[in-house]
């Protein structure tokens, strides 16, 4: 049975199995953090346009100065809520760009029973018919929506179902006004601030507040519309600002690029450092064997056949190298999630490695093809032995 060029080159590789183990660790590693790089560069923007579109709306109007985020409004105690009148929505549904809108009420009352000093409560006033429409992807663990505007119902977030031990039938009491409500919905965990929310119906919830304005509106925008287009002239509009959700995935995305090209750079410094083991693994297993690469020649092989030869141990490793790194970052694809979440400024619910069968075939190909590159060295040193120099060496 006749050997092939595959067995020469592996049997080659094993007779230095210390220095062709570490090589093979170098390029594992290097792969690991280059497909776990690739990995987390796609799965991150996915999980952020995940959320984006589960806001519901692409773009929010609200009162100038009105401080939309949840740990604003906790720290004023809703006190820095401004408003704006409703017939707003009115005016902002007659525009050509706009698809749906909804009116929101937010409001936060103070609970002496929350925590070991009191905590602010926060409630969500929205409309019963065209807020749900907006979020279809919201599960319930129980029960559903309220169906009137005026009902003493509410819909409570997993976590605020959770904190205050409330059920479907149960009743909750608005702090600070002792107004009683039924909670007839329970949603499953979200993984967003709608998880510690409490939805009212908007009329009631203005009834309560004695507030006959709102906070917010959220606007859904055609298909295919002019969403800059349509923020010109929602800007025109006096008295409120606008939040645009592609602005602030810009903002997310420009803050994790630091932090991406410093791990780009890693992984090319590893890369290289890998690179640099397999050219002084095959070019001293090169330098070793020149007594048999000389006699090799004088059977008759020719300098293209020892070329091919030694590109094959490189091909050999990086091969096995890239491979083990794919399946580590696999693997170990959780552990990356879990890391890059304790370090990011943002980090949008859902899977932030997102590692396929197209991204390793792509990342195993840059670890071949730079792995050849740096075989050529060692490959061409060996072609050029001249057999008589090689037996005489020795």
């Amino acid at each position: 049975m006749m050997i092939t060029p595959f067995q020469i080159a592996y049997k080659n590789l094993l007779r230095k199995k210390v220095r062709s183990v570490l090589t093979l660790i170098g390029i594992m590693l290097s792969t690991w953090v280059l497909v776990s790089l690739f990995g987390f560069n796609r799965g991150y923007e996915t999980a952020l346009n995940r959320d984006i579109e589960n806001m519901g709306y692409q773009l929010m109007v609200m009162a100038k100065g009105c401080p939309y985020e949840a740990a604003t409004m906790m720290l004023q105690g809703g006190k820095g809520l401004r408003y704006m009148d409703q017939s707003m929505v009115n005016q902002i549904t007659k525009e050509p760009e706009v698809d749906k809108v909804t009116p929101i009420l937010m409001q936060a009352f103070f609970d002496p029973n929350k925590g070991e000093s009191g905590g602010i409560a926060g409630f969500y006033g929205v409309d019963a018919h065209s807020y749900p429409a907006m979020k279809p992807f919201f599960r319930f663990k129980k029960g559903g929506w309220f169906k009137d505007n005026t009902a003493d119902e509410v819909v409570m977030g997993y976590e605020a179902a959770e904190l205050e031990q409330r059920e479907v039938g149960d009743e909750t009491i608005v702090p600070e006004k002792n107004v009683k409500l039924k909670v007839v919905g329970i949603l499953e965990r979200t993984g967003s601030q709608d998880d510690g929310t409490i939805f009212v119906p908007l009329k009631t919830l203005q009834k309560i507040s004695q507030v006959d304005q709102i906070t917010t509106i959220g606007i859904k925008v055609k298909k295919d519309a002019d969403i800059t287009s349509l923020e010109n002239k929602l800007y025109q509009l006096k008295d409120v600002q606008v939040v645009s959700f592609s602005q602030v995935k810009q903002t997310i995305m420009k803050l994790i690029a630091t932090a991406r090209v410093m791990v780009f750079s890693i992984a090319v410094v590893a890369l290289l450092i890998a690179m640099v083991g397999v050219i002084n693994t095959v070019l001293m297993s090169v330098l070793e064997r020149r007594q048999e690469i000389g006699i090799l020649k004088t059977m008759g092989a020719m300098p293209g056949d020892v070329f091919r030869l030694v590109w094959t141990e490189t091909l050999i490793l990086c091969g096995l190298g890239g491979v083990a790194g794919i399946f580590l970052a696999v693997i170990f694809s959780r552990v990356t999630d879990l890391l890059a979440r304790s370090i990011l400024p943002y980090a949008p619910k859902g899977g932030l490695v997102a590692i396929d069968l197209k991204l390793s075939l792509l990342t195993l190909a840059i670890i071949v093809v730079v792995g050849l590159l740096s075989g050529l060295y060692p490959a061409w040193k060996a072609g050029r032995i001249r057999p008589l120099e090689s037996i005489r060496g020795e």
